[in-house]
């Protein structure tokens, strides 16, 4: 049953993706530097079926996600279609296109009386959330004895945004913080039974908080609704004895301490920030994730441009003292090309690490030419 996948790791890699991770997390020698490409809705492209089959079928998110894996041989699979699975559940109309990614078409609630109305999620039942659990199962008994699998979990604040909308969240921070504590309480609860669905499933909540962003919210704001709950997530998740990887999207330099305050172990860089500022400023508290660009780069580059963006993502970053793990900014666009998946995961091979010595002094000019744009 796992021929394909042994195969694929044995031809272009020595160790299977737990044994690189746990190897590296040890200090021990790896073939190479843990690679991650945020695969979401292009793992539809990889199996040819479309992108609105993944939400609503487990089975198929599953396969999806499995023959993706199976094609590229990166370092963590993570269950993803859009952000608004819980807000769903929680009464948000979601519209679903046949071969798009999802959006929200309504929150849930038009007015603040309704606040009193919300209730956590079952995620056993309401929604598409079941679905997305039987995604995880399926996907850890076929691949879980060789490579990560996560569930992407989108954090309060965020979640509070899809149940009010955004622009009558941004009012209430400023003009009713109260009744922001309440979105977020219950989207914490929401939150709380879907990260222990998916340890149930065998799988680990990765956390998602895109509203949090400083593109979004100061630093003030962030530091009073969005971290208070990220850390009890981040706590829930150790409690079970298991990492904690956090992404925001946009700039996140100003809140950085802040983020690592949450004591997760990982936080995923976004491609509007820069990670030789990030491993100067929080690389010794915590592991950083990233940053090549997801759609100038990825989605539109050549090979050779992703080869290029690598090396520096690699330059800044492979020294960094909590370790470094190369991968895309944000979620790959659906239509990003496979060849440019393929792309990422041999530059990384191709440099090694330690990072082969014939290699070295292009990495370290790709990073000069890096400081010298800044």
């Amino acid at each position: 049953m796992h021929d394909s996948a042994t195969i694929r790791y044995s031809q272009k890699d020595s160790l299977s993706p737990i044994q690189r991770l746990q190897a590296y997390g040890q200090g021990a020698p790896v073939d190479r530097l843990p690679c991650v490409p945020i695969v979401g809705n292009t793992a539809a492209r990889v199996l040819g079926v479309s992108v609105g089959s993944l939400r609503n079928n487990g089975k198929i998110l599953a396969d999806a996600q499995i023959a993706s894996y199976r094609r590229f041989g990166y370092d963590n699979i993570r269950i993803f279609t859009d952000l608004y699975t819980i807000a769903e559940g929680m009464g948000a109309n979601i519209r679903v296109l046949e071969d798009e990614t999802a959006f929200l078409s309504e929150p849930a609630i038009q007015n603040l009386a309704e606040i009193a109305t919300l209730r956590p999620v079952d995620p056993r039942r309401d929604g598409v959330l079941p679905e997305h659990i039987e995604a995880v199962k399926r996907v850890v008994q076929e691949v879980g004895h060789e490579v990560p699998v996560t569930a992407a979990l989108t954090c309060p604040f965020t979640n509070a945004s899809f149940l009010v909308g955004a622009v009558t969240l941004s009012r209430l921070v400023l003009k009713d913080p109260a009744s922001v504590h309440q979105l977020c309480k219950f989207s914490l609860d929401s939150a709380l039974a879907f990260a222990e669905a998916i340890f149930d499933a065998g799988g680990t909540p990765s956390l998602t908080d895109a509203m949090s962003s400083s593109s979004v919210i100061s630093p003030k704001q962030f530091a009073e609704f969005s971290f208070p709950y990220l850390k009890t997530l981040v706590d829930y998740i150790h409690s079970k004895g298991r990492p904690a990887t956090l992404h925001i999207c946009g700039k996140t330099s100003l809140i950085w301490d802040k983020m690592a305050d949450t004591g997760a172990d990982c936080l995923s860089i976004d491609n509007d920030a820069s990670l030789l500022d990030a491993k100067h400023t929080i690389g010794h508290r915590v592991r950083l994730m990233g940053n090549v660009h997801p759609s100038a780069i990825m989605l539109q580059g050549t090979p050779e441009e992703i080869r290029r963006a690598v090396y520096k993502c690699v330059a800044a970053a492979h020294d960094n003292p909590k370790g470094f793990v190369v991968a895309s900014g944000c979620s790959l666009p659906t239509e990003t090309p496979l060849e440019n998946i393929d792309a990422m995961l041999d530059a990384v091979r191709e440099i090694g690490y330690p990072v082969t010595a014939g290699l070295y002094d292009e990495c370290l000019q790709q990073q000069k030419e890096d400081s010298n744009a800044l």
